[in-house]
């Protein structure tokens, strides 16, 4: 009975749960309402369908099926799994068995007067060994609790590598038709100053207009013309980064994704989520979450080394010249042993290894303070910036309209010979750099929506 009340014994902390999460911030509403795909600690937040882009989709879709990154974060949550399983049957009875046949002759000894030798001799063996230690204050216990805690800090380190992946495909996705979009704008202002160019060539010839304004053309116009190679170049570095990302080799996505295409439309309304809970569920924080918990688990698995361990060792054998006399009765052997062991000169090391376990629980703590400050800063960061932009971009688009419309007025006057050359180079300039900008304030809203979501730590699926 005192061995199976000392086997309810577990010694060592026990695991409170981390610290309260962002309580001053949270309270002083740093962190509103943010735009979520789901309401609370999604299982799989595919926000990056309600940007309405199918070929976005089927990218980030292969990236999180293809992706080396994803296949070796599996890999670890394999072999973290497995030594849970190991851990597992380390508290349960260890059970062998074997077989043995023996066959000998003695040696002749007739020349020494004593007769020949004896004829060969067979001898057949099994035995059944089993032995198990008991777990009396809870060493194995704690073992496998740390084992358990280090599998599920591998799935979320599974899920962090997703959302980063997730994220990283649609920022790269966007960089792509950000640039699409600016070479056409290069392409089409460059051919409208082409023909502006041709016709202040003749108006040169009939000497209506002068050498510098002819000069002031050509500038403009080769100034336009020298923005695409830039553009061309970043094309393929996107191109390459999303094969990359996606486990393709380079250059199998161009012919797919070569053809210019509009950036994606951020959603004008999306369901509002608790923060605090979101920030709970990011990956990262219940990494280390769970990282905390193993090293306090790994505290009382040390501790248990101050105190006795009980085995208990049995084996059954059978032995016998005719293996069908193997099962006889009289043919048996049994052992039966408890052991008790007590490492009581060895207490300096048990020490110290209790030390390095309360020491690495120290700093497992302090990482996941850090992770929570620094997911709280990505957060409030990401907030702001998404806010922001979003009224940046209607004042860009405001711009936009206006500097067109000058422009056009400025085409007309100028056509018609009551505007100079250099009114309608600025308008011109004007025009293509407000759209330039437009387009840039675009795909940078789309970054800060995707860098949103994955300060939230949204889209992650296992």
């Amino acid at each position: 009975m005192a061995f199976i009340a000392l086997g309810g014994c577990t010694v060592g902390p026990d695991y409170q749960g981390p610290p309260t999460l962002a309580s001053k911030t949270l309270a002083a509403g740093r962190l509103p309402h943010a735009p979520s795909a789901s309401a609370v600690a999604p299982p799989a937040a595919r926000w990056w369908e309600g940007l309405g882009d199918a070929q976005l989709n089927g990218l980030v879709e292969t990236a999180l099926r293809q992706s080396p990154d994803v296949a070796s974060a599996q890999a670890r949550l394999r072999q973290s799994r497995a030594g849970l399983r190991g851990e597992e049957t380390s508290s349960r009875p260890k059970v062998s068995a074997g077989a043995t046949m023996l066959r000998m002759r003695s040696p002749d000894t007739s020349a020494l007067g004593t007769g020949g030798g004896r004829g060969p001799l067979s001898l057949y063996l099994a035995d059944f060994d089993a032995s198990w230690e008991v777990d009396l204050f809870g060493g194995t216990r704690r073992a496998i609790e740390a084992a358990s805690a280090t599998a599920e800090a591998s799935e979320a380190q599974l899920g962090d590598v997703q959302v980063s992946l997730a994220a990283d495909v649609v920022q790269a996705y966007v960089d792509l038709r950000d640039r699409q979009a600016r070479l056409a704008l290069v392409e089409a202002s460059s051919a409208s100053e082409d023909q502006a160019l041709e016709l202040t060539r003749q108006r040169r010839a009939r000497g209506v207009a002068s050498q510098l304004q002819l000069e002031q053309v050509l500038t403009q116009a080769d100034t336009t013309r020298a923005q695409r190679l830039p553009l061309q170049a970043d094309i393929i570095e996107a191109l390459d980064r999303l094969a990359a990302l996606s486990g393709l080799e380079p250059g199998e996505l161009d012919a797919r994704l070569g053809a210019a295409r509009p950036l994606p439309e951020v959603p004008a309304n999306v369901p509002e989520a608790d923060p605090a809970a979101l920030l709970k569920a990011r990956p990262d924080v219940r990494t280390a979450e769970r990282q905390l918990a193993s090293s306090q688990a790994r505290i009382g698995e040390k501790t248990a080394d101050w105190f006795p361990k009980l085995s208990l060792y049995g084996s059954l054998g059978f032995s016998a010249a005719d293996p069908s006399h193997l099962a006889r009765s009289d043919n048996a052997t049994w052992l039966a042993v408890p052991r008790l062991t007590w490492n009581a000169l060895d207490f300096g090391r048990v020490a110290a290894s209790v030390n390095i376990a309360e020491a690495g629980r120290d700093e497992a703590l302090a990482h996941y303070q850090g992770v929570v400050l620094g997911a709280l800063r990505d957060a409030d960061t990401a907030l702001a910036r998404y806010g922001h932009q979003r009224e940046n971009v209607v004042l860009l688009r405001d711009i936009e309209a206006s500097a067109s419309r000058a422009a056009a007025l400025t085409g007309e006057r100028y056509h018609a010979g009551t505007a100079s050359t250099l009114d309608w180079l600025d308008a011109e300039r004007t025009r293509f750099q407000a759209e330039q900008n437009r387009v840039a304030g675009d795909a940078q809203l789309l970054k800060d929506f995707t860098a949103l979501h994955k300060a939230l730590g949204l889209g992650w699926a296992l």
